[in-house]
């Protein structure tokens, strides 16, 4: 293990990403204003690219090694994989709005209440020539399910170029589990301030989110990782992640407002854990995890 390399890394990681984090913050008092959007978005996308910036470095400049070689950019791996990580994404979404419905903690909403009380609350006529609202919704969730994954997997690589392309080999001595549970609680915790200053992932938490973000991601991380592992190549997670995050805000469509993220809608929430949790349980008890050297190689 390079650590000289490991911590470059991680400087370069969170020190670049929780800057840009920050930066918001100064048009923050001002929320309504057209430059905080902006601005926000833009860091936002932007730090996303931070872990793979650090990969670069750490690679090249301290590990001396070409980069599109080393950290696999030059690998897809098999194909049927990206299948998966196209599709899991929604069909964990769906199970965890089913989850937070038999918990109790949401609410199938059939009325479609969030969209029309988003319509509603347009500038008047903004709506007048759009389709009927389970129109929309259907659009919106196919554009979600098919075009959105691939929309943002240029931002998503900059991610999984870092955290499975670079992060998770280098923790290899420590063993496959230890390896892929450590590199998502790290993931978990760079993205600390989006919660505590923004209530990003559980805006009614914050402070709560901090503790329950290592969790949500540590198994998110192990699903990308066992991608990873069998096909060798960051794509793939980088495919699932970016499917993740566009699926990952459909429950405001399907629930009745007003719900917990804590415990429901969110797939990094307790609702989201159970789907999550059992997809790793099934990867274990199917001995598809850990995956051995054999699998690796072959990929």
């Amino acid at each position: 293990m390079n650590r000289k390399s490991l911590i470059i890394f991680l400087l370069v990681t969170f020190g670049l990403a929780w800057t840009l984090f920050c930066i918001p913050l100064a048009f923050k008092s001002d929320p309504q204003s057209a430059t905080y959007p902006v601005v926000w978005q833009v860091c936002f996308m932007a730090a996303m690219w931070a872990p793979g910036l650090g990969a670069i470095f750490a690679t090249r400049l301290v590990e001396k090694q070409p980069v599109i070689k080393t950290l696999r950019l030059n690998t897809l791996g098999p194909k049927r994989f990206y299948l998966l990580a196209w599709f899991l994404p929604a069909m964990m979404m769906t199970v965890t709005i089913g989850v937070s419905a038999l918990l109790g903690t949401g609410v199938i909403d059939t009325n479609l209440t969030f969209l029309r009380e988003s319509l509603a609350k347009a500038p008047t006529g903004a709506g007048a020539n759009l389709p009927p609202v389970e129109i929309l919704v259907l659009a919106q969730t196919a554009f979600a399910l098919i075009l959105a994954p691939f929309i943002n997997l240029p931002f998503a690589i900059g991610e999984e170029l870092g955290w499975r392309g670079f992060l998770l080999p280098r923790l290899m001595p420590l063993g496959q589990w230890k390896a892929i549970l450590l590199s998502g609680l790290i993931w978990g915790i760079w993205h600390a301030p989006t919660t505590l200053f923004y209530g990003y992932n559980f805006p009614q938490h914050p402070y709560l989110g901090l503790l329950l973000l290592p969790f949500g991601f540590a198994l998110l991380g192990a699903i990308l990782s066992w991608l990873t592992l069998k096909t060798r190549s960051p794509w793939v997670a980088g495919l699932g992640h970016g499917a993740f995050n566009a699926t990952a805000g459909l429950s405001f469509f399907f629930l009745k407002p007003g719900f917990d993220t804590a415990l429901a809608g969110s797939p990094l929430g307790l609702a989201g854990w159970i789907p999550m949790a059992a997809l790793v349980a099934l990867l274990i008890w199917t001995k598809q995890l850990p995956v051995t050297d054999s699998e690796a190689q072959a990929g």
